[in-house]
């Protein structure tokens, strides 16, 4: 059977491009089906710790040209009015996707990844092998990496556990120009949810956040949530008023789910957000979808170069990578997002960080890795 690639990865983002990265830099046969051209704005916190940057060096993946906003300092702020400050234990960067996506996007085709922008409609494996129809071809390959983001329709098609699951998450982003630490990554709580701050490249101020919807519901729209709701946590009004917003309008997104999914699904290798989200008030979803690229580009040149004797062999090997590097920092993202969900035991959090402030770059510590090792 003649194969359009030996990998066909599905979906543009952190993990898909730099999976293309890594794949087509060991001479590997990469198609990567992206429905969206670049570049283009995502939700996302744009704060990625410092943990991946040996790794991108090592792809040829010079983040330094990108000019980033480079972060060591790390706020947590409530609505009672309460501020603590601590050093980020590895420090990080902020650089927005628009700007990082499309960068790898270009790395990906300097290193020999074949690009198309079509929608996926549908995945089907039989005897081994797997047929990829879009709305317009159909894709023969024998190896499928799922990189299409937090939900997709695809997910419906594969049927995973977690997507008939209703979840209540909402999350809202925009950049804005405004006074801010360029060195500070900040996550002020409010009624219903919590807001990621931090700077990315060219001084802009990368404002996100989650909120539960049916805290949300009772508003009429984003901004008048913003001013009855956000503007309770008096640090973040400050930002919010000062600054000026560069989107013609917020973007969003809806029915956030952080339940378990399968990492391997129909014989499809999931990475970054498709196999797994972590909590944004972690600010380490980004450098977990880096780590996952690498974890399974590995294993996929180990098993085409014969090294990995079976598919099976090789979806075990990935699951038990993914889950020995994730498992215990999604356990942490999760009882951090119940903590800070609730008012009560949020107010109690701050409290006793305030007066224990070693505490916390501890649990920040929990919900990050160190620094990947490079063989």
């Amino acid at each position: 059977m003649k194969l359009d690639a030996s990998v066909i990865i599905i979906g543009g983002g952190l993990a898909g491009l730099t999976s293309a990265i890594h794949l087509s830099r060991a001479g590997i046969e990469v198609l990567l089906i992206e429905k969206n051209e670049y570049p283009h704005h995502k939700v996302c916190g744009e704060y990625i710790s410092n943990e991946v940057l040996p790794y991108l060096n090592w792809l040829g993946i010079h983040i330094e040209d990108l000019k980033p906003a480079l972060i060591n300092k790390f706020e947590l702020s409530s609505t009672l009015g309460k501020k603590i400050n601590v050093e980020l234990p590895l420090g990080g960067f902020g650089i927005s996707r628009y700007t990082l996506d499309h960068y790898l996007y270009q790395k990906a085709i300097e290193s020999g990844c074949k690009i198309i922008h079509e929608t996926v409609a549908n995945i089907e494996f039989e005897t081994d092998f797997f047929t990829i129809s879009t709305t317009s071809n159909t894709y023969t390959t024998k190896l499928v990496m799922g990189a299409y983001g937090k939900r997709n329709a695809l997910d419906y098609k594969l049927n995973r556990n977690f997507i008939n699951k209703k979840s209540g998450w909402l999350a809202v982003k925009a950049h804005y120009k405004g006074d801010f630490n360029s060195d500070t990554v900040a996550l002020h709580h409010f009624k219903g949810g919590y807001c990621g701050v931090s700077t990315v490249e060219n001084q802009l101020l990368n404002v996100c956040y989650l909120v539960n919807y049916n805290s949300f519901k009772s508003y009429k729209n984003i901004a008048e949530h913003q001013q009855k709701v956000l503007y309770q946590n008096p640090f973040l009004k400050e930002i919010l008023t000062n600054s000026q917003v560069q989107f013609d309008s917020p973007l969003s997104i809806s029915q956030i789910s952080f339940q378990a999914k399968e990492r391997v699904k129909n014989h499809v290798l999931m990475v970054g957000d498709t196999a797994g989200l972590i909590h944004p008030l972690c600010g380490n979803g980004m450098s977990m979808a880096i780590h996952s690229a690498k974890i399974c580009s590995e294993l996929l040149i180990a098993y085409l170069d014969g090294e990995i004797s079976s598919r099976e062999e090789l979806e075990h090997k990935y699951e038990k990578q993914w889950t020995a590097n994730f498992n215990a920092r999604l356990k942490t993202g999760k009882i951090l997002s119940s903590l800070l969900g609730n008012e009560r035991l949020a107010d109690f959090l701050m409290n006793n960080l305030a007066k224990f402030p070693a505490l916390l770059p501890k649990i920040i510590a929990k919900t990050h890795g160190k620094p990947i090792e490079i063989f």
